[in-house]
C-alpha cells in the first residue's frame, strides 16, 4: 500500500521514528536498530515502509533501505516469527550477519536472539537459505559509532528493551551487563548485547 515516507524526522528512538510530511502528518514508524542508526542526526528522511492491518490496529515498520524491508517481509513468511520478532532479529543483528549465519546454517546464534527458540531458528534457516543469498547482501557489517557512555544513553538503551517487550528490571539488568563488559558501548551496541544475551 505505501512504498515509503519522505518528511521531517522530528522523534526518533532506538525503536521508532516520527516523520513530519508537508502534510502536517506526523507518521509513527516503528524502525531496527540498523535503520536507528543510519538516520540518528538527521533533520529529514525517508524510510521505505511496511504497513501492517489488523482487526484491531494498523501498525507502520520503516526501514533505511529496500534490502532490510525484504529480509523483514521473509522473516514474516518464517512460521513462529511476527513481526515484532522480527524487527528484534534484525536488531540484534545486521542484515549481512544475518546471512551469514543462514548460509553457515548457524541456528545457533539466530537463537540467541530474544523471543526465537531452537526450533525456529532452525526452521529460519531452511527457509531462508536460497531466499537471502540471492539478494547479494555483503558478509560485512557496518561498524557502529562508539561513543561515550553517559546515563542518557542506559535510559534509552532500558526504553528501547522495554518497548521491545522486555520486562523494566530484566532490561535494565541487560544493560547494565553490557556496560559492565564495556563502559563505552553506545546506546546501540547496549541494546544489542542485551537482545543477545538476556533472556
Amino acid at each position: 500500500m505505501y512504498e515509503y515516507i519522505t518528511g521531517l524526522l522530528t522523534d526518533l528512538t532506538p525503536s521508532y521514528a516520527v516523520i513530519e510530511t508537508k502534510d502536517g502528518v506526523g507518521w509513527l514508524i516503528n524502525i531496527s536498530l540498523s535503520t536507528f542508526s543510519e538516520i540518528e542526526g538527521k533533520k529529514e528522511c525517508k524510510l521505505f515502509v511496511y504497513h501492517i492491518q489488523r482487526e484491531d490496529s494498523q501498525t507502520l515498520f520503516g526501514f533505511f533501505d529496500k534490502t532490510e524491508r525484504e529480509v523483514f517481509k521473509m522473516l514474516l513468511d518464517v512460521s513462529g516469527i511476527g513481526p515484532n520478532t522480527a524487527r528484534v532479529i534484525l536488531s540484534s543483528m545486521s542484515v549481512g550477519e544475518l546471512q551469514s549465519a543462514v548460509s553457515r546454517e548457524d541456528s545457533k546464534m539466530i537463537s540467541r536472539v530474544k523471543g526465537i527458540g531452537a526450533k525456529t531458528a532452525q526452521r529460519l534457516v531452511i527457509d531462508l537459505k536460497d531466499k537471502i543469498q540471492k539478494l547479494g547482501i555483503s558478509d560485512i557489517s557496518a561498524a557502529s559509532a562508539i561513543t561515550a557512555v553517559n546515563s542518557q544513553q542506559r535510559e534509552e538503551a532500558v526504553s528501547a528493551l522495554i518497548m521491545l517487550g522486555y520486562p523494566k528490571a530484566q532490561a535494565e539488568k541487560g544493560a547494565d551487563a553490557a556496560l559492565k563488559q564495556n563502559p563505552k558501548m553506545s546506546a546501540e551496541d547496549i541494546i544489542k548485547f542485551a537482545l543477545r544475551n538476556v533472556k
